[in-house]
């Protein structure tokens, strides 16, 4: 776990895909085709706390969806890419942006279709149910499944790499 650590002390930026990832993979589709999908409200209060920290978050998904543009909006999400069939050109565009190096960000995936970008992160994450193979090129996986905690155990374990985990919890104990 040292290992892990001291990885996640370098990362600056962490890229989610939403599917499967920030949600359990569910689509709803309604009559009219509108798309809805459920969002771990913990994972979302984990994402806050981390760009508090001085970590910054991206989206990289394949579908695009309102819904996630509204999500990532109140989540104050600066980066998202939506309808990245490939994501490893946004993922490129996000370091050109960004101005960051690969070893400096890490990604939170769950299928085969992730595993491009993994392959170049710092930091390669994979949500406790991912697909086998998205497991074993792993760096480290989440505790939780996608849509489930994954997102929280991957901002409180980029926390605690930056050994600011404690600090940013203890705001919330009665003094």
């Amino acid at each position: 776990m040292q290992d892990i650590l001291a990885r996640a002390a370098r990362i600056k930026l962490v890229i989610f895909d939403v599917d499967g990832v920030l949600t359990d993979g569910s689509l709803f589709l309604g009559d009219n085709g509108e798309e809805y999908k459920a969002f771990n409200s913990r994972d979302g209060h984990g994402m806050k706390m981390l760009q508090q920290a001085g970590v910054a978050i991206g989206i990289i998904t394949g579908r695009t969806s309102n819904v996630v543009r509204y999500r990532m909006e109140s989540l104050g999400v600066e980066y998202v890419y939506q309808g990245q069939l490939d994501k490893l050109p946004a993922y490129l565009d996000l370091l050109e942006k960004t101005g960051l190096k690969p070893e400096e960000t890490a990604y939170v995936g769950d299928d085969v279709v992730d595993l491009p970008i993994m392959g170049h992160v710092g930091l390669a994450i994979a949500v406790a149910d991912a697909h086998p193979l998205v497991l074993r090129h792993a760096h480290w996986h989440t505790l939780h499944a996608g849509g489930r905690g994954a997102g929280r155990d991957v901002c409180e374990m980029l926390m605690e790499g930056r050994g600011v985990l404690d600090d940013m919890l203890s705001q919330y104990l009665v003094k």
